[in-house]
């Protein structure tokens, strides 16, 4: 089988396409034939060896895919062969293959039921983007429904994911984008205003868009650049959960206090797996009745993995970017 294989961390070009030994399924586990594989900016900082979980060398990058059931170890229930699923970490700790290849193996936690409607394009779309993207408004910041939210980076996987989020639980939905393409795609997800932030002075349209108000939540992809900038946007209990951050930011507290505004952090690989349990009902009902639909910005051959780690890091990223085996 192929596989990409990361032998030493650095650059991009440490992903290399080898042919190594085929998998077999002990009685726990189930094989299942990779049909796409999602890129998360979190596989760039692994495979770099900046992050702070660094795997057992060699490894094969990977936690999103979709794909079919091939085969099942003699304990398994609830999949059969031929099943559609799509791969999403557990947190357990089970041991599982990366999805960089064209047959991962997974035990069956980490496995679930893709509706027909849903390509395995659109399957490996969904783990860590719809994952962060639930876990952040309804755990992190107990979103509600009339509630506000401003989602920073709209366009990428987890913006898209949580503009569909929002508009399915009765939010309203303010969406910055830095292309007029991804403003395009902001819109098309149901945005009910749509800022470009690129453009100086995007912040003071926000409160605005509230009638002065404030936003009650604030999904925040870039803290070391918006931190400072988003205290004033919030409303009196506001909320803003830190989702992605490349460095370090001064921020003047007193925007926290006058409003008694929390600033949380998360970090998907920390949830529990009960937690997990709910968030993958919630968003396979989704799927299933068309409310999620992940959008595919890219798709790149399984060999072409280095050029896909360049591309998920770009400005202006649209929807998901994928490897195809």
């Amino acid at each position: 089988m192929r596989a990409i294989v990361v032998r030493e961390f650095g650059s991009p070009d440490v992903l290399r396409l080898e042919d190594i030994a085929p998998l077999t399924p002990s009685a726990s586990q189930v094989l299942v034939q990779v049909r796409a594989a999602g890129v998360n900016p979190v596989d760039t900082y692994i495979r770099s060896g900046n992050y702070a979980l660094k795997p057992a060398l060699p490894y094969t990058p990977g936690n999103d895919g979709a794909g079919q059931v091939e085969s099942v170890g003699a304990d398994v229930k609830g999949f059969k062969p031929g099943d559609r699923v799509y791969i999403a970490n557990d947190n357990t700790g089970s041991p599982r293959t990366g999805v960089y290849a064209d047959h991962a193996l997974c035990a069956p936690s980490q496995l679930h039921h893709l509706p027909d409607n849903v390509s395995f394009g659109q399957g490996a779309a969904i783990g860590v983007p719809y994952g962060t993207a639930c876990y952040a408004l309804f755990k992190r910041a107990n979103g509600r429904p009339g509630e506000t939210v401003l989602v920073h980076g709209a366009s990428g996987g987890v913006g898209i994911a949580a503009v569909q989020i929002c508009r399915a639980h009765g939010m309203t939905v303010i969406g910055t984008a830095g292309t007029e393409r991804g403003m395009q795609a902001v819109r098309e997800q149901g945005a009910h205003v749509v800022l470009n932030h690129k453009e100086s002075g995007y912040f003071d349209e926000i409160p605005k868009a509230t009638g002065g108000r404030g936003v009650d939540v604030i999904l925040e992809m870039n803290a070391h650049l918006n931190l400072d900038k988003d205290l004033p946007l919030l409303s009196r209990s506001g909320r803003i959960v830190l989702i992605g951050s490349r460095g370090r930011i001064e921020i003047d507290p007193r925007g926290i206090m006058g409003r008694e505004a929390s600033v949380l952090g998360m970090v998907l690989f920390n949830v529990a797996a009960s937690e997990l349990g709910w968030m993958h009902a919630a968003i396979g009902a989704g799927l299933a009745n068309g409310t999620l639909k992940p959008v595919v910005g890219r798709e790149f051959p399984l060999a072409d993995a280095p050029k896909a780690h360049e591309a998920v890091m770009e400005p202006g990223a649209l929807g998901k970017i994928v490897l195809v085996p």
